[in-house]
């Protein structure tokens, strides 16, 4: 069934390809706007050997590592305090629901304005971004543990940071990392935005800026593939990963089901 899945999906993968190579081929569309896809595939290929593009894609990378991590960091303990003290969690809910629908594109004007270094504001804005999902995966799954489980374990004489770290945590594990792994994908999205809307030396962002005021589309459509693929890799090694740390937690589900 894995296998098949994958077929599916290359299939699918195949398909859009060749649709789009037959839709350029008919002329609809101006090469000068939209290169057909052998085109675009081309250019992706040859930003392989690129240096230019690789210094770049090496600096969209390391704010990504370093956003992706901060989140981490700051976003998980958030989580757990906010799940594991409800009457803080009501407290802080009004401003969660205010900040968390606001485009995360739209503070990065704010973020130009505060920070000067271009690192730290591709940071700053991931840390903003993809904090949400892990903070709300976190909440929902420290409220949707077993109460039985807790209220057993708090009858043995163990008190709440023992029950939070023994019952509640573990149990929660498999959503937090799922939060996490949305994060990754959010955190690719931003850093890619504020290279194109701030600008700067190194990034993605700033490649597809270049070779867009160049004429090169192909360059610069190769250049979002190498971003979107980018987001797919790092999407399927997490999801690799949850399964192998979780793998008691698929099987549970399955059978519930």
């Amino acid at each position: 069934m894995k296998h098949a899945r994958v077929l599916r999906g290359v299939a699918g993968v195949a398909g859009f390809l060749a649709a789009a190579e037959v839709v350029g081929a008919t002329g609809l569309i101006d090469d000068r706007f939209l290169p057909r896809m052998s085109a675009i595939l081309r250019g992706a290929a040859e930003l392989l050997v690129d240096q230019e593009f690789l210094v770049d894609a090496r600096a969209s990378l390391a704010a990504w590592g370093l956003g992706l991590l901060l989140t981490v960091a700051v976003a998980v303990p958030a989580g757990l305090a906010l799940g594991a003290l409800p009457p803080v969690e009501r407290a802080v809910r009004p401003l969660i629901e205010f900040l968390r629908p606001i485009p995360s594109v739209a503070i990065i004007p704010l973020a130009i304005l505060i920070f000067a270094d271009n690192l730290h504001l591709r940071v700053a804005v991931v840390v903003y971004a993809a904090s949400w999902p892990i903070v709300i995966n976190t909440i929902y799954a420290l409220q949707d543990v077993d109460p039985l489980a807790k209220e057993t374990l708090r009858s043995f004489g163990f008190g709440p940071v023992s029950v939070l770290l023994r019952v509640a945590l573990p149990s929660a594990a498999p959503f937090i990392a799922t939060g996490i792994r949305v994060a990754a994908g959010t955190a690719v999205i931003l850093v890619v935005s504020a290279e194109l809307l701030a600008g700067g030396s190194e990034g993605i962002g700033i490649y597809i800026t270049e070779a867009a005021s160049g004429n090169r589309m192909d360059l610069m459509l190769g250049a979002a593939l190498w971003a979107g693929l980018f987001g797919v890799l790092s999407n399927t090694a997490l999801v690799a990963v949850e399964r192998r740390l979780f793998r008691w937690h698929d099987v549970r589900t399955g059978a519930a089901r």
